[in-house]
């Protein structure tokens, strides 16, 4: 995954967070192997890029 490709992806917001810009996550969809994810209040910022299986148990997690 390029960082081309993480600009060019369409970024969905958490259903959890609300409409007051408060502590919210963003991911990017459609990567085969990957589940990229950032602040949303920072889209410039850093991306953390997990696999889908830890991404998988962090969210059952949940």
């Amino acid at each position: 995954m390029t960082s081309h490709q993480l600009r060019a992806a369409t970024w969905i917001k958490s259903s959890h967070s609300g409409a007051n810009g408060g502590d919210c996550i963003e991911i990017a969809p459609g990567f085969p192997e990957t589940v990229p994810v950032r602040d949303s209040k920072n889209p410039d910022g850093p991306v953390l890029v997990v696999g889908r299986s830890a991404w998988a148990a962090f969210t059952a997690a949940l």
